[in-house]
Order: structure tokens, then C-alpha cells, then sequence
């Protein structure tokens, strides 16, 4: 399992995972410093990096401000803190003393550190925990703390962890941004000396960036390199501040909330953040979004062992035009082309004939479904499929009869206007009596009509984020808001144990390790256009496992590009996640029926090794030039190997690819071509892939170990 080990004489602490070692120490001042995070340490080495810290070099120089596990906002720092305290009195600052320590296995092949400390005077305690698992590089690491004296504490900062990276010449981030439609956009840029904070003040994960970061020496590539990286367990606004010192230090802190919020702990009270998990890679960003991938597999889903289904959904082909004889042509139309799963959208409920009203009235509508949606159901299921819904519970239009009955109910502050965003309000779910209706409509939805699958959308970002009846509302309902959401899926699961849910937020707003340790798949992006999804997809691809991430292949020209590629170049992007079907079947040809029959089931045969194999990316989306992924079987029996070009230009060169990942001495047969390969050529010469003639080519390579 893996070590924990302690040197008493020297105070260092010592965390061992498969590849990797992490060292700290408690240093004479009482606060925790960090001492290493990469190779792997004995315990006597990591006591060599114990050394006293070189005397500031002025009057206007402190600690380091790199290189403590929390820092904390006391004393001569200056740098970014990851704790930032008020107490009644006023003063601000903390200081550190140790008070013990505990280790323990909370579950087999896994070890948990927390060491324990209070402030000096003030009644504040503050636990720091660590935990490692033996099949896992990944260290999780949380804060909690209590506040055991009868004031209340205010807290306008209280990050999960402080993480600190080797010193190096340069340092660089890796890091996603976008909008909605544009999500997961990936950029590596050179660390600038100071301060560069990534946020979401929105209330959710946000479509505008992802709380995870990489740190290399912009020395590390695809499959050399050492990377540190690390990614926040949280669903609700967050900030992840990167730090690089004049000394060559780099560090980053994180955690959940904004600035401008100060979280109240009041006497008794207890807060402990979400965990911010950190991995070291001595093998380029490929191998870290490896070790990401069998984490989140091992440790956050709670079905990693399920082969998802091939979903049908609705709405690009009815959009709110939905009633039950529309639905059963669509049902059989999917079901004729192999689809496993059937998932209605919006437009089934109240009045809800366009975004601008219904939202809140949860009974289906009686003039589109006169028998409710048993009857849906009963034939879905019947025609071998499994029946979804779209549902948004934490939203509510003006115009609903639940908003006219509890207009408190919402987000908002007294004597503001309430900002109507897609004609909607955001319900406050940090009321208790809200997340409860939430939760009883949606348990009695389910189990009333057998229902499988929900996909659960968040249409809107926080607005007049204001909690009037709640003394220090507006600080606590950031907070309280996805600690109720999250228990409300939890309960709701716990009631039907069958239910399988998506995340969507307009697409990927809320796609984070919190999020998905309770749902099985993320909706990625509302943009299904296939030459935009391929950066959208690699993007998602760093750190979120192909298990989780949505692709649908839809009509042309695209909804929202106007763009038009072939059916088959669509599937094959769409293949490289969890399939879904999203275009109008009843329009399809009866040539485009038959080539997507055949490239749905093409997916069945090889969707073992896109959501429980492991990832290589050949060549990632950089130019009009061929991009490719490839999935390989953890045994190395088989791989998939799925070839993207948009637009060759003439006299260009055609490369090979490279494979990775297979056993070396074996041969590979091409399931659909018959041609036989050796895996020392296929890795160390590189296969040329046979991309039809013209634009928007694409192909899909089956290898199978050759007994």
C-alpha cells in the first residue's frame, strides 16, 4: 500500500505513491513548508532538503513567497495566500502551532496524513489532510477548519492547498479557456514573474475556463518531460492562483469561492474545502492526462466499470416542438440504427413551448403526452432501448406557476432587479426547503415512470447572487448552493440505484472532478459541429477521461457553424468519446440510415478501448494537417486508432504516425483491412494512414494482437 513514513528527529514527513514521493516538514515557526514533489525519495533523502532557509535578503523581504503548504496572511509575506483570517477583534493575521497528527487507512490500498493545528491564541483550528492510494500517482489533499471559540470568524480566502514545483530556469502553465460553445481551449503559456489567477465568479465551473493547471519548464512535450499539475473537486465558482518568484520558484494555490466573498464561520462551525488533487509526471503531458484518466476511473466515478450506451437525444431535431407521436418516430428511427438509449429534451413539461416560459412546472404536458409519459416510456424500453430525460431543477422562468407561488425563491437581493438570463432565474438552492422540492419531484419523477438516464442542465450563470433571509447570505450561498446540489443528486441516486446522469450546463460548464464523482458523463459543448469538437475534445481530453465526455453526431449544415462535413468524418470525431446521436433521423436518407447502422455499430465493437483503454494523442489539432488519437487495451491486445484531416494542401507531406503503448514484440492485424503490422514498426516508424482522397477525410484503425 502506499508509505507514510515520519522522521521524528528532523520533523519531515514523507508520502510515497507508485512513481512519486511528496516531502514536508513543520519548520521552527510552526508552519507546515513543503520540501519535495516529484521522484521518487527515500525518507533519508527528503531529510537532506530540511535545510534552514537563507536569510531575507533585505528589510523588504520575508519567507519565501513559494513554498509553503498553506500560506497564510501573518507575518512578513508577501505572497499569495491560501488563508486569509478575521477575527472579531479585528486582527487579521495567523500563526502556527502544531498540536499532532494522525495516519490512517480509510480503505484498503489507500493512506490518509492529517496533521493537526490551532492559532496561537484565537480559537481556530485548521487540519491539513493528505491522502495517497497505492494504483495512483494523484495526492489529494483538503483543509478543514473549526472554529472552536464563541465569535464568529470570517474567512476571505480558505483554499483547499497550496502546491509548490521545483525551481527551474523557466516555467510555463498549461490551461484551458473558451465561452460557451468554445469550451476547453487549450493554451500553454510562459508563467509570468508575479501573479496570474484563473476564476469562475459564475457559480458554476464555468465554460470560460476549467480549475485544473499544469506547471512545466516549457521543456515538456506529448511524451517527454516532467509536468506538475493539479485539479479542484469543486462544481461552484473557484480560483487558482499561479505564482512564480524572483528566486525561480513557481507554486499555485486553489480553492473554492472569489474574491470579494469572506465565508463566516460562526462558533462550533465547521468548514472543510473541497480537494484539490496534484500529480507529478515524469512522462509529458501525455502521461499526466494517463495517470488523470486512471484516477478519475479508480477513485472519482461512481461507475467507472460501465461500458456507457449509444444515445439518441432529441433536441437538435424538435427543439421545444415535442409530443408523444413526434417522439415514437424519432424512438424507432433510433432504435432501427442500433441506439441504446433514448433521451428526450426539453419542451416536454407545463407550458413550455419556448425558453420563455415552464421552467419549474415539472408534470408533462397534458396536451402534448394526454396519458403522461408512461406511455413513452413503456414503448422505448420495448423497443430495447433505455429512456432518458432532460431536466434543469435549479432553474425557473418568470413565467411558471412555481415562480408566480414562491417568487422568494430565487436568487436575489432586495431592491435590485432580478437579471433574466435565457428568460430565467436561478433557484437558490442553499435553501434547504428548496433543494428538498427539488429532490421529491425528481424522485417520484423517476421512479413513477422507470426512468434511466437524466440529462441535468444549468442554463445560466449566477446572477444578484443574494440569500436575504440568511444572516451573511451572499457569503454563504456559493457554498451552501453545491453542497445542496450535490446532496440532492446523491439522495437521488441513493433512491434508484439504476439512474444514470449527465452533467450539462449550456454544454460544459460544470465539468470538474466534484461533479463527476456523482454523475457518469459530462455533455461537452452545445457546439457538435465535428471540426470545432476536435479542439474542443483535446482540450477535455487533458485531464477528463474519454468515459466521460459526450459527442454526438448531428445533422449538416451544422446548427450553429453553418458548417458541412460528411457523415462519416462526424462519427469518427464522435466516436472518439461516449457516442451519442443528436441529428433528425426522420430526415436522414436511407443511404446515411444504412452508413451510420454501420458506424454505430463500428463504435460497439471498439468502444471498450475509447472508455477503458488508454489514451495517446500521435498529433493533436494544431494545423489543417492530420490529427489523431489513439486508445489502447490496458492488456496491449488491441487499439483503436481514429485519423482526422480537414483540408490538405496540395504538396504538403504525409507523415507517419507514431503509435505508443504496444507490447513491442507483438504483431497487430488491421481488423477491417487484414493487413498485418510488428509493433516496433507501428511505434518506432510510425503508420501511414489510409485517409480517403480530399477534405474532411477521416478514418478509424482497428489493430488486434496477432496470437
Amino acid at each position: 500500500m502506499p508509505v507514510i513514513s515520519f522522521a521524528p528527529d528532523t520533523g519531515v514527513w514523507l508520502l510515497r505513491t507508485p512513481r512519486t514521493s511528496y516531502a514536508l516538514r513543520v519548520d521552527g515557526t510552526g508552519a507546515p513548508c513543503h520540501l519535495a514533489w516529484g521522484p521518487r525519495l527515500t525518507l533519508a533523502e527528503a531529510e537532506e532538503l530540511a535545510t534552514p532557509p537563507p536569510p531575507p535578503a533585505s528589510s523588504f523581504e520575508g519567507p519565501p513567497p513559494v513554498g509553503e503548504e498553506l500560506p497564510v496572511d501573518g507575518g512578513a509575506r508577501f505572497g499569495v495566500p491560501s488563508l486569509q483570517v478575521r477575527f472579531a477583534d479585528g486582527t487579521r493575521a495567523f500563526e502556527w502551532l502544531a498540536t499532532g497528527h494522525r495516519v490512517h487507512e480509510p480503505a484498503p490500498g489507500t493512506a490518509e496524513l492529517v496533521l493537526e493545528f490551532r492559532d496561537r491564541h484565537y480559537p481556530l483550528e485548521i487540519a491539513l489532510h493528505y491522502r495517497v492510494h497505492d494504483d495512483s500517482d494523484v495526492i489529494e489533499r483538503w483543509t478543514a477548519l473549526r472554529n472552536t471559540g464563541d465569535d464568529t470568524v470570517a474567512l476571505p480566502r480558505a483554499d483547499s492547498a497550496a502546491w509548490t514545483v521545483p525551481a527551474r530556469d523557466d516555467h510555463r502553465l498549461s490551461h484551458v479557456t473558451g465561452q460557451w460553445s468554445a469550451e476547453t481551449q487549450l493554451h500553454r503559456d510562459r508563467v509570468p514573474f508575479g501573479e496570474t489567477t484563473l476564476t469562475s465568479r459564475r457559480g458554476i465551473t464555468g465554460h470560460h475556463g476549467n480549475p485544473w493547471v499544469m506547471l512545466d519548464a516549457g521543456d515538456a512535450t506529448e511524451d517527454h518531460g516532467q509536468v506538475w499539475s493539479a485539479a479542484l473537486a469543486w462544481s461552484g465558482s473557484w480560483r487558482i492562483t499561479v505564482q512564480r518568484s524572483p528566486d525561480g520558484r513557481a507554486g499555485f494555490t486553489g480553492g473554492a469561492g472569489h474574491d470579494g466573498t469572506v465565508l463566516p464561520l460562526g462558533p462550533g462551525e465547521e468548514f472543510t474545502t473541497p480537494r484539490f488533487a496534484g500529480l507529478h509526471s515524469d512522462g509529458g503531458f501525455g502521461a499526466a492526462s494517463r495517470a488523470w484518466h486512471a484516477y478519475t476511473l479508480a477513485h472519482v466515478l461512481p461507475h467507472p466499470d460501465e461500458i456507457r450506451p449509444v444515445l439518441y437525444n432529441s433536441w437538435e431535431a424538435t427543439a421545444f416542438d415535442v409530443d408523444e407521436p413526434g417522439q415514437l418516430k424519432l424512438a424507432a428511427r433510433a432504435a432501427a440504427l442500433g441506439v441504446e438509449l433514448y433521451v428526450m429534451d426539453d419542451g416536454w413539461f407545463g407550458a413550455r413551448r419556448s425558453e420563455r416560459a415552464g421552467l419549474g412546472d415539472w408534470t408533462p404536458s397534458p396536451d402534448r403526452f394526454p396519458q403522461g409519459l408512461t406511455p413513452l416510456v413503456r414503448e422505448v424500453h420495448q423497443l430495447g432501448m433505455r429512456f432518458g430525460l432532460w431536466v434543469e431543477p435549479e432553474m425557473v422562468n418568470p413565467d411558471s406557476d412555481l415562480y408566480r407561488a414562491h417568487p422568494d425563491w430565487v436568487l436575489h437581493f432586495p431592491h435590485r432587479a432580478r437579471t433574466e438570463l435565457r428568460n430565467q432565474l436561478v433557484l437558490n438552492f442553499a435553501r434547504r426547503d428548496v433543494a428538498d422540492w427539488a429532490y421529491d419531484w425528481l424522485t417520484r419523477l423517476v421512479g413513477e415512470h422507470g426512468i434511466d438516464f437524466l440529462k441535468w442542465d444549468m442554463n445560466r450563470a449566477f446572477s444578484e447572487a443574494g440569500w436575504p433571509d440568511e444572516p451573511d447570505g451572499a457569503d454563504r450561498v456559493g457554498t451552501a448552493y453545491v453542497h445542496h446540489l450535490y446532496e440532492v443528486i446523491d439522495r437521488l441516486r441513493a433512491d434508484h440505484p439504476g439512474l444514470r446522469i449527465e452533467t450539462c450546463s449550456g454544454g460544459g460548464g460544470r465539468v470538474d472532478l466534484g461533479i463527476l464523482s456523482r454523475t457518469d458523463q459530462a455533455w461537452t459543448s452545445d457546439n457538435t459541429d465535428a471540426a470545432d469538437r476536435m479542439h474542443i475534445q483535446h482540450g477535455f481530453g487533458q485531464i477528463y477521461p474519454a468515459r466521460t465526455m459526450a459527442a454526438w453526431v448531428t445533422d449538416v449544415p451544422n446548427q450553429l457553424t453553418g458548417r458541412t462535413v460528411p457523415l462519416r468524418f462526424r462519427f469518427h470525431v464522435a466516436m472518439a468519446g461516449v457516442l451519442g446521436i443528436g441529428g433528425d433521423l426522420t430526415r436522414w436518407s436511407d443511404d446515411e440510415l444504412t452508413e451510420g447502422a454501420a458506424l454505430l455499430a463500428q463504435y460497439k465493437r471498439v468502444r471498450h478501448l475509447v472508455q477503458h483503454g488508454t489514451l495517446h494523442r500521435p498529433r493533436g489539432p494544431v494545423d489543417d494537417g492530420p490529427a489523431a488519437v489513439q486508445y489502447t487495451a490496458t492488456d496491449r491486445s488491441e487499439a483503436l486508432l481514429l485519423v482526422w484531416r480537414r483540408t490538405p494542401r496540395h504538396g504538403g507531406p504525409r507523415l507517419p504516425l507514431r503509435l505508443a503503448g504496444l507490447d513491442p514484440t507483438a504483431r497487430y492485424r488491421d481488423a477491417d483491412r487484414g493487413s498485418v503490422h510488428s509493433a516496433a514498426v507501428l511505434t518506432g516508424y510510425g503508420l501511414l494512414p489510409d485517409l480517403p482522397h480530399g477534405d474532411w477525410a477521416s478514418t478509424a484503425v482497428h489493430l488486434i494482437r496477432v496470437p
